[in-house]
């Protein structure tokens, strides 16, 4: 490996667990610990919201898409923007009523303790399947990139040292460490990116834009009549990807928790609508970078480029093409981008733990210092749990990108749903809510793993549990959610017609919820 290269690299695993030690080391509250005491910028929210939901899958898979779907990716990025504005002003001003350190404990008031814990135990579920495809997906580059250099290490090894290292700062510095950590590591993904797109611009032939317009490599809109079947049509792409946003950023803990640490309700809307705007530009960055790799590789596809994958086509450009310093700043990206989403996971997994299960279950109220220690504790428990787990993965020959979106399609629509279901069914009780949320999860499993449709045509196959190949594909991923929504409330709704009046826990949470600060506290 070039000395200039390994030196960025070192430079930055020193520098990020020491940089969150220093910016977390004073946690003396729980709450501290959990929401930062609710005195974070909105901004750096914001931009911590963007590179919690940035992985290597972002960073390495995405400009490899447009060598099969164009700029046809960025469809659900306009799709996000629409959900995350629906859940700013549709579920964040429930959550900041109470001062709640978990969006669960929103079910918890409007149903009770049993669909908080059903909630929390699938958001740990769901956070163990998605984070520990990320996780492994970063260790996939990385051991690549090592081994150009002569550096041979087993993925196991890789996962190990990434976890140590994240665990150093979300240890001890809490919500705080994490969101200053991410903001740096944000910085550092996206201005590699830059620089590796100035790079190829000079690399580039002039009329490089029209080479790759001429392939069509620019197309942005897909009016594909094969709705079900195709992941970047229009229709498909943009409700599909609102409905995703709403969950990811509405229902799920991960992003919840770092709203809750804004200043107000009106700085939490600022931050997520505006993180729903970042991420557009991100994608269009790395889409932008994938074009130009593009002509820059002879507009050859990825077979003729002799390589398994397009998520491998970023990762040979680092490698073989740029220059000394480049390459190291583009690795310590990929690093910064997996740990980052690595912290913001066992961040939240400790608050969902400690808040929805352990004082939700054993009713006690135990003093501040011992929460704080809980805290830490199922940090480090889940630390384990995360490198344990992502070790057991092996390589894939699938996109790692729209694998990791696919795992939460089986339960975000049913954390959605039950949101949702509150809100708008007020004689919707306990337990058929959580009947609801059981159905929704196995009919969603059916539906993934064994319902099949034809590629060409879109039109139904049958009930087929084998793997996907040739014409016979599963349901676009996009749709997961929307349908699991609709299960939900389906199914709920259709309970809630035992009951002839509302639930009285109903109009507590509608009073919360219409009552909910917008000042700054």
């Amino acid at each position: 490996m070039r000395g200039v290269d390994l030196a960025i690299i070192v430079i930055y695993l020193a520098a990020m667990p020491l940089i969150g030690v220093l910016v977390g080391r004073r946690q003396r509250s729980a709450a501290d610990y959990f929401v930062g005491e609710r005195s974070l910028p909105w901004g750096a929210v914001m931009l911590s919201v963007v590179a919690t939901e940035t992985s290597t899958l972002t960073v390495i898979s995405t400009p490899g898409l447009v060598f099969g779907n164009a700029f046809l990716f960025l469809q659900l990025a306009f799709g996000y923007i629409i959900g995350r504005t629906i859940a700013a002003f549709v579920l964040l001003p429930r959550y900041f009523r109470g001062n709640l350190v978990s969006a669960y404990a929103f079910l918890g008031k409007r149903f009770g303790s049993g669909l908080q814990g059903t909630a929390s135990v699938t958001f740990v579920v769901t956070r163990l399947l998605a984070e520990g495809v990320r996780l492994f997906a970063g260790a996939i580059p990385i051991k690549v990139i090592l081994a150009h250099y002569g550096v041979h290490l087993d993925y196991w090894v890789i996962v190990v040292i990434l976890t140590a290292l994240t665990l150093v700062y979300a240890y001890i510095g809490g919500i705080k460490a994490v969101v200053w950590v991410d903001v740096i590591q944000l910085s550092l993904y996206l201005g590699g990116a830059a620089v590796a797109a100035i790079v190829l611009l000079n690399k580039l032939p002039a009329d490089w834009v029209s080479q790759a317009s001429a392939d069509g490599k620019f197309a942005l809109v897909d009016f594909s009549k094969n709705l079900l079947t195709s992941p970047y049509a229009f229709v498909t792409a943009v409700l599909g990807g609102a409905a995703l946003s709403m969950a990811s950023h509405g229902a799920d803990q991960l992003i919840a928790q770092r709203l809750l640490a804004t200043r107000s309700l009106r700085d939490g809307q600022k931050a997520l609508i505006g993180s729903g705007i970042i991420v557009t530009i991100q994608f269009a960055l790395f889409l932008l970078v994938g074009a130009m790799l593009w002509v820059f590789n002879g507009r050859k596809s990825v077979a003729q480029l002799g390589l398994q994958s397009p998520d491998d086509v970023f990762s040979r450009f680092i490698i073989d093409d740029l220059p000394a310093g480049v390459s190291g700043l583009l690795i310590a990206g990929v690093l910064a981008s997996t740990m980052g989403a690595l912290a913001s996971a066992l961040n939240a997994l400790s608050t969902s733990t400690v808040a929805d299960l352990y004082q939700r279950f054993t009713k006690r109220s135990p003093e501040d210092s011992k929460l704080l220690r809980h805290g830490r504790m199922w940090t480090l428990i889940w630390a384990v749990v995360f490198a344990v787990f992502a070790s057991l993965f092996s390589t894939t020959k699938n996109s790692v990108i729209e694998l990791g979106l696919a795992i939460t399609g089986y339960t975000y629509g049913a954390l959605l749903g039950s949101f949702l279901l509150g809100l708008l069914i007020k004689k919707a009780r306990q337990v058929d809510a959580i009947i609801a949320f059981v159905v929704t999860v196995v009919v969603m499993a059916f539906v993934i793993l064994g319902v099949k449709f034809s590629a060409k045509t879109g039109g139904l196959i049958g009930v087929d549990f084998s793997k996907a190949a040739g014409d016979k594909v599963a349901l676009a991923y996009p749709w997961y959610t929307l349908m699991g929504v609709v299960i939900t409330l389906v199914v709920g709704g259709l309970l809630s017609l035992r009951h002839r009046t509302p639930d009285p826990k109903a109009a507590e949470a509608e009073a919360a919820g219409e009552t909910a600060e917008v000042t700054a506290a």
